[in-house]
């Protein structure tokens, strides 16, 4: 049967207010569709750009359907949506990606069995659900090793390190399902954001290089600086997973390049990626515009890059010290800035991100460091702000 297309003019409905969802909707909104997002909360960053915001629980099965019934058809910007929420809401229109995606990517072990089967490389992994099986695993993977809830699990939370086997002895794991790794030393972390159609078309974005701070995106590069082969590979897993996870929408594949060239597969996100935002300002078609095309039914758009470019991650610890300073970052020609329109800066929370432009990726991810710093200089330079730009 050939796929049913949505063209500009239709109601897309958006489950989740974060700022995925909002820059979802300005790309809909730029290309004419109209936007209704579902959430818990009220004035979310999504909400706020929409033409309906409900502010109901995921739970709300009245809510959820009447919600559906007004859309003609419903994506997600978040992946840990209850899976009978889905199937209440696929009763009235159309879901994409469909809920067996959500409900693979939403739970680290049936994630990781899934690759698994499928053949993708993954690093060594095993159930746990008790000290006994733990310790157990340990055995297996070696030490040290990660332990991570299976479930709701994201910027380093729900996870632990084990170095020494002594430390298996205090864990409480409170009948809590858990995946048990074994730590990769890498020398890279990647991801490839890939957009699959409703038709089976497949467009994959650059490499990522992505720095973490404190287990929370700090700074991503694009192009990775790795070679070609390695590109190659990491993007042909990333189209591959999408092709047999049945994927209509945008997939974020987050990678371990190992020192010897080999990619293993570390987590699946079904939707835009934090990593994925420097497409909004430096690739022909966005990792939004490509989730808006996919899920309508519409031809992907090119995925090329612009220029090289560096995303910063701005996160709530800036504002620890008083409103930052904007207009020093915004002397900077070659970077964008980019707010969500949360209510309230939070330590660790991702209130907006940098953009930096230039010559090569190196010289793009200092720029875009400098001009993060420069947003809290003045404070502590007793407000002289030095010369930015290019």
């Amino acid at each position: 049967m050939k796929p049913r297309v949505h063209l500009p003019g239709s109601t897309i409905g958006v489950m989740g207010g974060g700022q995925l969802g909002r820059m979802f909707a300005i790309a809909a909104r730029r290309m004419g569709y109209r936007i209704h997002t579902f959430a818990p909360d009220e004035d979310t960053p999504a909400g706020q750009l929409a033409d309906r915001e409900i502010h109901a629980d995921y739970d709300d099965e009245v809510a959820v359907r009447k919600f559906a019934k007004g859309v003609d058809v419903l994506t997600f910007e978040f992946e840990n949506i209850p899976i009978q929420t889905i199937r209440w809401a696929a009763e009235h229109c159309e879901v994409r990606p469909g809920g067996d995606v959500l409900h693979i990517s939403q739970h680290r072990l049936r994630e990781k069995e899934f690759l698994s089967a499928a053949g993708f490389p993954l690093p060594a992994y095993c159930p746990v659900a008790n000290i006994r099986e733990l310790e157990a695993g340990v055995a297996k993977t070696g030490l040290p090793c990660v332990l991570k809830t299976a479930s709701f699990g994201y910027d380093g939370k729900g996870q632990r390190k084990i170095v020494a086997r002594e430390e298996v002895r205090g864990l409480e794991l409170g009948g809590e399902a858990f995946v048990l790794e074994a730590f990769v030393n890498f020398s890279k972390e990647i991801s490839v954001v890939v957009a699959r159609g409703a038709g089976g078309q497949t467009e994959v974005f650059p490499v990522c290089e992505n720095i973490h701070r404190d287990h929370i995106l700090d700074l991503t590069v694009t192009p990775a600086r790795i070679d070609s082969l390695a590109a190659r590979a990491a993007q042909d897993l990333a189209r591959g997973i999408a092709e047999e996870i049945g994927l209509v929408g945008v997939l974020a594949v987050e990678m371990f390049l190992m020192p010897d060239g080999a990619i293993l597969v570390n987590e699946l996100a079904p939707r835009p990626h934090n990593s994925g935002h420097f497409s909004f300002d430096a690739c022909l078609t966005s990792q939004f515009e490509q989730q808006l095309r996919a899920v309508c039914g519409l031809p992907l758009g090119s995925p090329a890059l612009l220029r090289p470019c560096a995303m910063a991650n701005l996160l709530g610890d800036l504002w620890s010290h008083g409103e930052p300073d904007w207009l020093a970052a915004s002397a900077f020609q070659d970077v964008k800035i980019h707010i969500y329109g949360k209510a309230e800066p939070k330590p660790k929370r991702k209130m907006g991100h940098l953009l930096a432009f230039a010559a090569d990726a190196g010289s793009a991810a200092s720029l875009a460091g400098a001009a993060r710093q420069a947003l809290t200089a003045s404070i502590f330079d007793g407000g002289n702000r030095g010369e930015a730009g290019r």
